[in-house]
């Protein structure tokens, strides 16, 4: 590792590292009894980067022998400046079992790699899935299930001496269902994801699974939509946090903050909402799809408060956004696999609780939108704007929920819809659907969460 660094460093870098992984994705679909797909994905290889001045010289390579790898070292640095000369390398600590400078809590209920099911345990679980979706309700007509089980190993050092050995074990099942109904037809569906092993498909997952797709599907008959216009709306606790996540926290993320992107560009310490809200960006909830030990720079994983109180107290940095804005980072650095450079990445995003009740909140609407679940949305970093596609929720007609409503474009800006909470609940939910969330061509793994909130206008469409 030390000579890998050096030659990275050779090109005149003031850092470096090497990310090695060996991942396995193991996945099956079940649709209607029958296996329709079944697939092993591997990832094994190492990715080098060299940094100068913010400039990222990167390259990677499937094969881990020394000589492959010092190739590649050589040409992330000779990709990252035509200058000469290297920096120094601090020893790296005995073996790669922690970070230097003092042991970070162990997260993982075990050391040992989780546990997998083999290909006819999935194929049975998936069975189990399907048989109990149609035990529920005698009108579903079609049913797909899919399960994904992902082990990852990560080894990684740096010229700083910094070094990490970890397993990250991921899990998610998902169902989607067709309903018919005196003709007409409606889908729903449900997922969960964490970072677990096998004991994760337990016949109580099943059983939430299937009882949340067939609720959701039987929601649909009996919904309409509505006229549109400006109006207040209530966020359900819960999956409404992907409106936080996608309108509000990809501008919290410091690459957009160093290239002035960002609406929030110059905006720290200053107040941007209600005093009531608090919003924090997590990476150390057990279990959860956003929860890291080590990003992918080394940096421990921690818990940063981005809001506090309505002031915009913290970015979300990764090692080079922060040297370049005069701080540390965050442990917000993550890339989708070695072949990638890591990016500031949230992890689990969501608003801590008020003390409104959620009856109190929809009381005080005269006539608005109860927003309940969400599909796909956009948002524009720059400006703030976005579209999303609300999937359920309900008419509020003086102060109670009436009738059932479905598929609604909910429309407005994302400092200003934070501006416009007038109304915090105290029944934050974190939401543990299969959430993946993209940027410049890499996925990653995370979770959001939301107590009930009033937005007092946003436009509905």
């Amino acid at each position: 590792m030390r000579r890998i660094l050096s030659a990275a460093l050779s090109g005149g870098g003031e850092y470096a590292d090497i990310f090695m992984e060996d991942t396995r994705i193991n996945s099956m679909v079940l649709q209607d009894g029958k296996v329709s797909q079944a697939q092993q994905v591997c990832l094994y290889g190492a990715g080098i980067r060299a940094v100068k001045d913010g400039r990222t010289g990167y390259a990677y390579t499937m094969d881990l022998g020394e000589r492959a790898m010092l190739q590649a070292a050589r040409f992330a640095a000779g990709s990252m400046s035509q200058g000469k000369g290297g920096a120094g390398i601090s020893s790296l600590p005995p073996g790669t079992a922690g970070m230097q400078g003092g042991a970070v809590e162990d997260l993982w209920a075990e050391a040992a790699s989780p546990r997998l099911l083999d290909p006819a345990a999935t194929r049975q679980l998936l069975q189990k899935v399907e048989e109990k979706a149609r035990s529920l309700d005698a009108s579903v007509i079609k049913v797909k299930a899919y399960v994904s089980q992902r082990s990852q190993e990560v080894q990684f050092a740096s010229s700083d001496g910094t070094a990490f050995h970890d397993l990250r074990p991921r899990m998610s099942l998902s169902l989607s269902i067709v309903m018919e109904r005196g003709g007409q037809t409606q889908m729903g569906y449900a997922t969960r994801m964490m970072q677990t092993g096998a004991e994760f498909f337990s016949d109580a997952l099943i059983e939430e699974i299937a009882g949340e797709a067939i609720r959701r599907t039987d929601f649909l008959f009996s919904a309409s939509q509505t006229e549109g216009g400006e109006m207040p709306v209530v966020m359900a606790a819960g999956s409404s946090g992907i409106l936080l996540h996608e309108a509000i926290g990809h501008a919290f993320e410091a690459d957009f903050i160093r290239t002035g992107d960002s609406i929030f560009t110059g905006q720290l310490g200053k107040e941007i909402c209600s005093p009531d809200i608090s919003i924090v960006d997590d990476g150390t909830m057990a279990g959860d799809a956003g929860m890291l030990r080590y990003d992918d720079e080394g940096i421990p994983g921690q818990r940063t408060v981005l809001v506090d109180r309505g002031r915009l107290s913290s970015f979300l940095y990764d090692r080079i956004s922060a040297r370049q804005l005069g701080t540390e980072p965050t442990g917000n650095g993550r890339r989708e696999s070695f072949r990638c450079t890591p990016l500031p990445r949230m992890r689990s995003t969501y608003m801590l609780p008020g003390e409104a009740r959620e009856e109190d909140i929809i009381r005080s609407v005269r006539r608005g939108i109860y927003a309940q679940s969400f599909t796909n949305g956009q948002v524009q970093i720059g400006a703030g704007d976005f579209t999303f596609f609300m999937k359920t929720g309900y008419l509020i007609e003086d102060g109670r929920l009436t009738r059932p409503l479905r598929d609604l474009n909910i429309t407005g800006n994302g400092p200003e819809a934070l501006r416009r909470i007038s109304m915090v609940g105290d029944n934050l939910r974190i939401d543990h659907s299969a959430s993946m969330c993209g940027k410049e061509g890499q996925r990653v793994a995370v979770s959001q969460g939301l107590p009930t909130v009033l937005i007092d206008k946003l436009t509905v469409g």
